[in-house]
């Protein structure tokens, strides 16, 4: 279903956005100011959101809660007849654990809804000021994450997904720079000249910014302090201006006709 609002006895999953408060969709930010009960995750979200919502509203953070106690939070909440609000940093739907969350709302016989919202992917092409996809250059864009804590299925391996070149961006990894850059390496595709860029906390006030390539980037993110809240990318496309070796695009070219441009 198409949510515009919470409605009552219902969980609306919304993205709260990479960081900054602003970048919340229209669509959120009226959960939000409409929200009854709003549990958000706490160690990522921006808690400047949580001034949105109203007056006498139940906010929990979930950083210190396991998946049992916040479902009983949810789940109460909507019996209850109340407006839910579950608040994920990025996208719900990346890298946000929500599918446990609405198979047991399911269980429970729980209606939801998904508001979606920017991931941190595009916060971070915003302030390094570039575009992923270029002609002549990279026309796809892999969403990934090296294997840590929580495993990645063997045919998803780095190196299996480095051998299809194009440009990277990785989540969850900037604590295993070492790892990463020898498994992108061992793609056979990428070399230690591909540029590299990381940034930690995209579109935050303390955001940070370190490029280099792969034979430098671990060291240069050593020496930065960064181990966390950072995205990693990876590709041709970052030094595509510079080079000046990228094509230009065929939507805007004057012999290029389509449907709009005869």
């Amino acid at each position: 279903m198409t949510a515009s609002m919470p409605e009552a006895g219902q969980v609306l999953f919304v993205g709260a956005g990479p960081g900054d408060p602003e970048l919340i969709t229209v669509k959120g930010l009226k959960a939000l100011q409409q929200a009854e009960v709003v549990v958000y995750a706490g160690s990522l979200v921006n808690p400047a959101l949580l001034d949105e919502c109203p007056s006498g509203c139940e906010i929990h953070d979930s950083a210190p809660l396991n998946l049992d106690q916040v479902l009983q939070i949810l789940i109460a909440g909507c019996r209850a007849g109340k407006k839910v609000v579950r608040l994920h940093t990025g996208d719900p739907c990346l890298y946000g654990a929500i599918q446990e969350q609405m198979e047991a709302l399911d269980a429970a016989g729980i209606d939801y809804a998904v508001i979606p919202g920017v991931t941190a992917t595009f916060a971070a092409a915003a302030s390094l000021k570039q575009e992923l996809t270029l002609p002549g250059i990279s026309q796809t864009l892999t969403l990934t994450r090296l294997a840590g804590r929580t495993p990645v299925p063997e045919k998803e391996q780095l190196r299996r997904i480095a051998a299809n070149g194009g440009t990277l961006c990785l989540y969850l990894s900037v604590g295993m720079m070492e790892t990463l850059v020898a498994e992108l390496l061992a793609g056979g595709v990428f070399t230690g000249k591909t540029p590299v860029a990381v940034v930690y906390r995209a579109s935050w006030p303390d955001e940070q910014m370190v490029e280099g390539t792969l034979a430098n980037i671990a060291e240069r993110v050593g020496l930065a302090g960064i181990t966390r809240q950072a995205l990693i990318l990876v590709g041709e496309v970052l030094s595509a201006r510079s080079n000046g070796v990228s094509e230009k695009s065929k939507l805007y070219d004057p012999d290029f006709s389509h449907g709009y441009r005869k």
